[in-house]
């Protein structure tokens, strides 16, 4: 997987050019280390290194800390001496803590972003109110949690080097470099394109080549000529905001098609090997090769349409800007299953086609399991499957998940969506096979 280091260092300096302050000879080492293997950090591995607790005033361990909450926060305040103080004052006679603060510079004020810890009792809109009081305004506020302890350098540079191993992280890195919103990823206009995908891309056609900003909205061109789409409409987006989710785009575009290298290998029970690996728009011809293996019904039950389209949704299903695909091939490298988790806006698709030959030993159940613990990995917290009710397989395998399933049906089409739990299992393993080996 080859990247060129100095592209990967150019889109780290954008990344950082409109956040908090990082050296330039500190990009370097950081882009080498994702043209490499990503960043590893060691410090769990170091003990000892602190100074006593009598030494720093530390609270001595077991003593129970007052009880508090995490708060994220953002409010407008008037670009003048004292506004800014003014409202930290407010924050401090009630004894809450400023842990972070970030600002983001305006035509007209500026707006300033808090991570705060406040006592337990205080509710959301006495905060509000408070702020209120001391100067703010369109204030807006989150319960937090300890993943939002980490600095800001440090969370982009971890969203930069989930991007720049896997093409499939970036609209995840972007919703959590934004915070909840909506992200859609609209293809290109392709001449003789037909229904909403052919009228999404012609609407993207006017996105110019830097993005565009709408208070809420904002469109950045992708790398393979679509458009990424980030709808936010509880807050609007700030020019800073912007520019970052504009760098990991960069970022994206720069290092070209990528995937994770790692691939397990697994007997089946009959004795024959299969591997699971990750996919993308290269596997298409083997992709198409499968569909020609296929039965008429194993596609109608798959795409729910002619089954002479079923080619033409291969590139879409194969793209990482639209999810993530397994493939399931044997040891002579044909495929003969495909697994897919697809970004829908706020929920999370996964679809499964397994070859005639294939069905009934297991495959749909060990792709289905793999699935859903990458959704779990990504906090996702439900994910749904569209299919027939007369399609027992799928119906079984999502059974088969052990988690909570709701069920919706109209005119023959069933929507299965299983409920993530912190529970939820890692992977569903193949009955009665054996993993043999992981690459």
């Amino acid at each position: 997987m080859s990247r060129d280091l100095s592209d990967v260092t150019d889109a780290l300096t954008h990344l950082f050019a409109h956040g908090p302050a990082v050296p330039a000879m500190l990009l370097a080492p950081v882009a080498a280390l994702i043209a490499t293997a990503g960043v590893r950090t060691r410090w769990s591995q170091r003990h000892g290194q602190a100074p006593p607790p009598d030494d720093t005033g530390a609270r001595p361990p077991g003593a129970e800390a007052e009880a508090s909450a995490l708060w994220r926060m953002r409010t407008t305040v008037r670009d003048a001496p004292g506004s800014l103080a003014a409202l930290c004052a407010a924050l401090a006679d009630r004894r809450i803590d400023i842990l972070s603060l970030q600002t983001h510079p305006l035509a007209e004020g500026t707006v300033d972003e808090f991570l705060l810890r406040a006592p337990g009792e205080l509710a959301g809109s006495e905060l509000t109110e408070l702020v209120t009081e001391a100067g703010g305004a369109h204030t807006w506020t989150e319960r937090a949690d300890a993943h939002d302890l980490v600095d800001a350098p440090t969370r982009l540079l971890g969203l930069a080097t989930r991007t720049a191993l896997d093409a499939a992280e970036l609209p995840l890195a972007l919703r959590q470099l934004l915070g909840r919103c909506t992200i859609r990823s609209l293809p290109a206009s392709t001449a003789g394109s037909a229904g909403s995908a052919g009228s999404a891309g012609s609407a993207g056609d006017d996105v110019p080549p830097q993005g565009t900003l709408e208070d809420t909205v904002l469109r950045l061109r992708a790398p393979e000529g679509g458009v990424i789409s980030v709808e936010r409409p509880y807050l609007p987006f700030t020019p800073a905001e912007f520019a970052r989710a504009r760098a990991l785009v960069e970022l994206d575009a720069r290092l070209g098609p990528r995937l994770p290298r790692g691939r397990d290998e697994l007997t089946l029970s009959e004795g024959r090997n299969i591997t699971v690996r990750r996919a993308d728009t290269r596997d298409v011809e083997a992709a198409k090769a499968m569909h020609e293996r296929c039965s008429a019904r194993t596609l109608g039950m798959r795409y729910h349409g002619p089954v002479g389209d079923a080619d033409r949704y291969l590139n879409h299903l194969l793209s990482p800007r639209f999810g993530r695909t397994l493939a399931v091939q044997t040891a002579s490298g044909r495929i003969v299953g495909l697994g897919h988790l697809l970004w829908d806006g706020d929920e999370t698709e996964v679809a499964l086609l397994v070859e005639d030959a294939w069905q009934r030993r297991g495959v749909g159940a060990e792709l289905l399991g793999r699935l859903v613990a990458m959704a779990a990995e990504t906090g996702c917290e439900s994910v749904y499957a569209v299919t027939q009710a007369s399609n027992t397989g799928m119906v079984a395998a999502m059974r088969g998940l052990g988690l909570p399933l709701d069920y919706q049906i109209e005119e023959g089409t069933l929507v299965v969506t299983a409920r993530l739990t912190p529970a939820s299992p890692a992977a569903v393993p193949l009955p009665h096979a054996e993993r043999i080996g992981t690459d």
